[in-house]
């Protein structure tokens, strides 16, 4: 399983190949907005306040980039402590 810091760049590298094929300036900057979400998961920042001042749509897709990228990292530190179950050979 990819490590969370992994996961999260392949994802914030996967919002910039979106964003070269945005149609309209609004998709554009909602690709952006993802991808500074998850950024600012990783490093642990939260520009909330600094997106709630633009467009609706612009300041839910980095609250969503934010919040998976905190989903993500919690999920990788809980990971590591959960047994797997044994593999029984039948």
């Amino acid at each position: 399983m990819a490590s969370a810091p992994t996961s999260i760049a392949s994802r914030i590298a996967w919002c910039r190949r979106q964003s070269t094929q945005a149609r309209a300036p609004h998709e554009l900057a909602e690709w952006h907005a993802e991808a500074d979400g998850l950024r600012d998961a990783l490093l642990q920042l939260d520009h909330t306040h600094q997106y709630q001042q633009r467009q609706p749509h612009v300041f839910e897709r980095y609250v969503l980039g934010l919040q998976d990228g905190r989903t993500l990292l919690r999920t990788a530190a809980v990971a590591p402590k959960i047994p797997l179950p044994a593999h029984r050979h039948g």
